[in-house]
């Protein structure tokens, strides 16, 4: 019996890839870092922004974003929050588990096109694992960008996530950093209030300024304001639209938004796409 090309195809395009967990990190009471092996160690070969399918065998599976660099050879990183029983499958898991990996999907950001630009990362909460991506991917790449400064808020001090790169951003004379959370605490030192407090202290050069915006869907209408107010092109904008995805592959229809599908055309879209995509933001 024959196999034609296109059921090769079809089979590679729903067939994961058994891969193991060589490491494990808590950063919070409801996020975990996973570091991933593929078979024999190969690269994800992804853009930053963009999202593997993880399968648990018996259990499920889930669109989740790599938060590495495609620069990071031999693995890939994954940080998951616990929202429901296929994520608190997964956090039970241990060094040595093994999961599936489809993917890499979806459109990630444009890194080439990016190039010789100014890039100002905006991420609330867990918006900042895509965009953990995008900012090594420049760090590894620093002389082909301008600056780099990143805006990075959450509710509280306990739910800031990558504590050792935070530290490393405040430390780094090359990163413009600044941080916030919406609820501050007698330790904490730093900024208090929602992020869009931290845009209009921005001095930027606003032609030759790419800014990438992901966080919660409530947070894009308030940091589009502040973004129109400092003048920012729209077409300098993009912004990850990571919800209702489930198959990875535009098959089901759960992210459609009226003629899009946020799996295959996102979850990265350029600002001036979804301006009058109703329903979008």
């Amino acid at each position: 019996m024959s196999i034609a090309i296109s059921d090769i195809k079809t089979q590679e395009l729903y067939s994961p890839d058994i891969s193991e967990i060589i490491a494990i990190k808590r950063f919070t009471e409801k996020e975990k870092w996973f570091e991933i092996r593929l078979p024999e160690g190969r690269s994800l070969g992804h853009q930053p922004g963009q999202f593997v399918q993880v399968s648990l065998f018996g259990a499920g599976e889930a669109p989740i974003s790599v938060t590495s660099s495609p620069t990071k050879e031999g693995s890939f990183e994954l940080c998951v929050r616990e929202v429901g029983m296929l994520t608190k499958i997964f956090h039970n898991l241990k060094v040595g588990s093994t999961i599936g990996i489809r993917g890499p999907y979806g459109k990630g950001f444009d890194v080439e096109s990016f190039k010789g630009k100014d890039i100002l990362i905006i991420g609330g909460g867990i918006g900042i694992v895509p965009l953990r991506s995008l900012i090594n991917y420049v760090i590894d790449n620093r002389k082909d960008y301008g600056r780099l400064i990143i805006l990075y808020g959450a509710k509280t001090p306990d739910e800031l996530l990558y504590p050792d790169d935070l530290k490393l951003w405040d430390k780094s004379n090359d990163i413009e950093y600044h941080i916030t959370v919406d609820q501050g605490t007698p330790e904490w030192k730093g900024n208090t209030g929602v992020i869009t407090t931290l845009i209009p202290g921005l001095d930027l050069d606003l032609p030759n300024t790419i800014t990438a915006v992901v966080g919660p869907p409530i947070m894009y209408k308030f940091v589009l304001m502040s973004l129109k107010t400092k003048r920012i092109p729209d077409k300098n904008i993009y912004l990850s639209l990571e919800r209702r995805m489930k198959c990875g592959v535009g098959k089901c229809g759960h992210c459609q938004i009226n003629h899009s599908y946020i799996c295959q055309d996102g979850p990265v879209y350029h600002y001036p796409e979804l301006k009058h995509l109703q329903e979008a933001i």
